[in-house]
């Protein structure tokens, strides 16, 4: 295993083919302003070190990252790669991660737009994340404790699971397939649409026109705040313990259970999906009791 620190680089390719290696305190950056610093190379670790070049980790194989700076510079940082272990980093640069496989990541702070893209198989554990279009054409997501904001997230995953999360963003989950989200808070506008298989389960949901055009959506236990419109042209089975501000078109086949529900529209042929509620609540009850439906 050879050894390189407290060096800095800005060569192109500068450790390009390297295998067995570990970097610690060491910066890429400076003049000459090279590209693709670790491109090609197996086995290495990299510790401790500063970011500031483009496309730094390229068709790697057995990568750990550990206290990682990677600047807004330091675009495109991860693609094609696999065998990725990602702790206590910072990923600043558009396009962090993509079309990379078996990654894990903890306790990193992601500041990104078109982050994750094509990855299949990642695990993320106690990060922030801002971005847009994140994760999209994503599969095998394992989330947990992730604090996400962003717009249009999601978009055409499949087979993901999102745990203790809390996720601030708008047009998530379209297209989404098999996806399962637990505990978490799901907050914006037009959630879920054109989804399969999508299952909440103990979520808070907030925002305008959510879960429509879906099939095989499932709420259990779920909370709906400030939500109209809900499950337009839906095939769904809901079971929700608040008040829901309207429900548009549920299609036969569906049962939405609630304590009440503001108003109920049904202005097209088919839309004959049972709306059931079964409690007292009324939206300008201070404490209302909720109890459960049956």
């Amino acid at each position: 295993m050879t050894v390189i620190e407290s060096q800095t680089f800005d060569e192109e390719r500068a450790l390009y083919g390297t295998s067995d290696l570990v970097v610690r305190d060491c910066r890429f950056d400076g003049p000459a302003d090279g590209e693709s610093a670790f491109k090609e190379c197996s086995s290495v670790t990299v510790e401790r070190a500063f970011m500031n070049l483009r496309y730094p980790f390229w068709h790697d194989r057995g990568l750990t990252l550990r206290d990682v700076e990677m600047t807004e510079l330091c675009r495109a940082a991860l693609w094609y790669s696999e065998g990725v272990r990602v702790e206590g980093s910072q990923l600043h640069g558009i396009k962090a991660l993509r079309e990379c496989a078996d990654v894990r990541m903890s306790g990193c702070d992601i500041a990104s737009p078109e982050f994750g893209w094509s990855t299949r198989g990642i695990e993320m554990e106690d990060c922030s994340a801002e971005s847009e279009y994140f994760m999209m054409r994503s599969s095998g997501l394992r989330l947990r404790d992730v604090r996400f904001q962003g717009k249009y997230s999601f978009q055409y995953v499949r087979d993901a699971v999102i745990e203790d999360s809390e996720l601030d963003t708008k047009d998530a989950f379209w297209h989404a397939k098999d996806v399962v989200v637990r505990n978490s808070l799901v907050r914006g506008e037009y959630l879920g649409w054109y989804s399969e298989n999508l299952t909440l389960e103990n979520c808070l949901i907030q925002g305008t026109q959510p879960l429509c055009y879906c099939r095989g959506l499932t709420l259990v236990n779920c909370q709906m705040v400030d939500c109209d419109l809900a499950f337009e042209r839906s095939h769904v089975k809901a079971s929700i313990t608040t008040f829901v501000d309207s429900v548009k078109n549920p299609l036969a086949g569906s049962l939405i259970v609630a304590p009440a529900v503001g108003e109920v529209i049904r202005d097209i042929d088919g839309a004959t999906g049972v709306v059931r509620t079964c409690g007292e609540k009324n939206p300008g009850d201070e404490a209302p009791a909720v109890r459960a439906c049956a």
